[in-house]
């Protein structure tokens, strides 16, 4: 037994080898056909394994197929590189130099505590006080940051709650106010009295504050969804619409910050308010012992008023933050809006006069670079210019540094963003798109919006139990060819797919903001699954009636783009691969992908 035991141990300790090695061979029948598609499924099918198991760093996963596409003759090594940097990853490179610098001089946990202030003086505007500043601040940084920051005012308050109703005896009301020869209570009734309801009180307690953890959980993951820097997919949409529109001759996706707001900003406030409302259902319909409401209120108070005054005077730096912030979001709201335009209208392009020249990258990296110069305080120019020994003369200090940009930036995002692109670029390119689309052509006669819910619902799922941007990275070419397949717009199921990936509410793994609230130990596994299966399936619901109203008039899904060829035609497909090669290759990632997930069944292969 103890050497079994031995074995196992050390076997654990090679998993990553282990894992890394059937990544590469199980897929491997893929290569025997010598296509491009062939072995761009191959690169496709082995990246897939490594991010769902995480052999590897998801980062370092994502730069393989900088040498897979041009070992196996897919792609030349140039072409996959350049989709490592682009429009779309500058633009969210910008946004997270923003969010390291509001956390540097701790204006969003200002932003929070001040909204707290206002709403956290009941126990139901204190759900809804954790909630709004961290789906407000989850549309600017990243929902780990935002949840992080709440969760020290979420403890303060817990424990602030807990210290006062144990310092405060219930009251005990004796019948008849002790009338005439009535005997009054016995002391040791009191006593036991008390401890019940000291009880009570306790579970209650313990109870709010998984609410109150959830609240903080559901708040970063929905507020990601209203902006197109919120979060990593809604970039990974953006950019892979780019790739397939020029492509396809055209210059690039109609997804802009502001077509994006117009859309996802209603969904989000939909969704927080009904997660609210959920939540409230679901944690606060146990009737309060009798005198706790005053004793909660002056906790929460109590808690709140110190985590301000903790934060001092506002400071120079968070002023200048502030501004530039509010500078960057009108920036990005009023470089173009449909039939109006805007000032990206200055910058069109000299040889067409039809394009602007300015992208939402333009005015992303132009305030971020301003971030690197502002000082941090007020700068005394009198004493830069006075040489004196007694008085030191003070040392200029930008609001961001390379250094804290460094150490603090998710250089890791954006490359995984990349490796999305040049998995993108290079399924189109080597005709794997195409030949997908061509699979996929039984699903014409389902309705558009149940096929819509189908994969909604099989992506939510699978983002519990791995990376939403790889997920998003992965699923966004299948459900383009999906969608151009069935005469559908493409952006119809990749805007669904894209929302989906941040419906992660059922487990811990799923996304960092769960993560952390479940380190507090307010709240288990099994209360986590419990209440976020409802939650997923009400937020799908929400989106599928929100693409299929709003969305199809903001990106105006009901008329296809004349420049994407249709794969309905049969003689199309035929053309595209040759028969024979179609079922082998089916049948082949079916297989791979059967094995990568630890199942036992696969497909006999057909003969050519």
């Amino acid at each position: 037994m103890a050497s079994a035991v031995a074995f196992l141990r050390s076997l654990w300790s090679i998993r990553a080898w282990i894992l890394l090695v059937l990544a590469f061979v199980l897929p491997c029948q893929l290569i025997i056909e010598a296509t491009p598609e062939s072995r761009c499924a191959y690169v496709i099918c082995v990246v897939a394994i490594l991010w769902v198991t995480e052999a590897l760093p998801i980062a370092v996963t994502a730069l393989m197929p900088i040498f897979l596409l041009p070992m196996l003759g897919v792609q030349k090594g140039q072409d996959v590189s350049k989709n490592y940097v682009n429009d779309t990853s500058t633009l969210f490179l910008g946004g997270l130099f923003i969010a390291v610098a509001m956390e540097e001089v701790n204006l969003h946990r200002r932003i929070g505590v001040a909204v707290m202030r206002v709403l956290g003086s009941r126990v139901n505007t204190l759900m809804l006080g954790l909630m709004l500043p961290t789906w407000f601040l989850s549309m600017w940084i990243s929902n780990t940051a935002a949840a992080s920051m709440m969760l020290p005012i979420l403890v303060a308050i817990t424990e602030q709650m807990e210290k006062l109703e144990r310092e405060r005896h219930v009251d005990v009301e004796v019948a008849g106010d002790k009338k005439n020869g009535e005997a009054a209570v016995d002391d040791v009734n009191l006593e036991i009295e008390e401890d019940v309801a000291l009880s009570k009180r306790s579970k209650e307690l313990k109870w709010m504050s998984k609410g109150f953890a959830l609240c903080v959980a559901y708040g970063a993951n929905i507020g990601g969804i209203a902006t197109l820097t919120g979060t990593p997919p809604n970039l990974v949409l953006q950019g892979q619409a780019d790739i397939y529109y020029k492509e396809h001759g055209n210059t690039a996706s109609n997804i802009t910050y502001v077509s994006w707001l117009a859309f996802a900003f209603p969904l989000s406030l939909i969704l927080l308010f009904l997660a609210w409302f959920y939540l409230q259902l679901v944690f606060l319909r146990r009737k309060c012992c009798k005198g706790t409401e005053a004793a909660r209120k002056k906790a929460i108070q109590s808690a709140v008023l110190k985590e301000w005054k903790s934060l001092g005077k506002i400071s120079f730096a968070e002023v200048e933050v502030l501004v530039v912030f509010c500078i960057l979001a009108l920036l990005w709201i009023f470089r173009t809006i449909p039939d109006v335009g805007g000032w990206g209208d200055l910058f069109m392009d000299v040889k067409t006069g039809k394009t602007s020249m300015a992208r939402d990258s333009t005015a992303s990296i132009l305030v971020s670079t301003i971030l690197f110069l502002l000082p941090r305080e007020v700068p005394n120019i009198f004493c830069w210019f006075k040489q004196s020994e007694d008085t030191p003369r003070p040392g200029y200090r930008p609001i961001l540094t390379w250094q804290t940009a460094q150490s603090k930036v998710s250089w890791g995002v954006i490359i995984l963003l990349g490796g999305g692109f040049a998995l993108a670029d290079a399924a189109t390119k080597s005709g794997l798109s195409s030949y997908v689309g061509c699979q996929l052509t039984f699903f014409k006669d389902t309705d558009p919006w149940v096929m819509n819910l189908v994969v909604c619902l099989v992506i939510a799922a699978i983002t519990e139990i791995t990376s939403n941007t790889a997920i998003a990275s992965l699923s966004m070419p299948i459900v383009f060819e999906l969608a151009t397949s069935v005469g559908l717009h493409p952006l119809y199921m990749m805007i669904s797919t894209a929302v989906a990936t941040s419906f992660a509410f059922c487990l811990p793994v799923a996304t960092p903001p769960n993560a952390i609230v479940f380190s507090t130990g307010f709240v288990t596994i099994p209360d986590m699954t419990k209440v976020g299966i409802p939650m997923n399936i009400v937020a799908i619901l929400v989106l599928t009636l929100a693409i299929n109203t709003w969305g199809k008039a903001i990106f105006d899904l009901d008329n296809i783009p004349s420049f994407f060829p249709s794969v309905l035609n049969t003689s199309v497909c035929q053309d595209i691969v040759p028969k024979t090669m179609a079922p082998n290759l089916t049948t082949m990632a079916a297989n791979a992908t059967t094995m990568a997930l630890g199942l036992t069944t696969t497909v006999p292969l057909t003969t050519p």
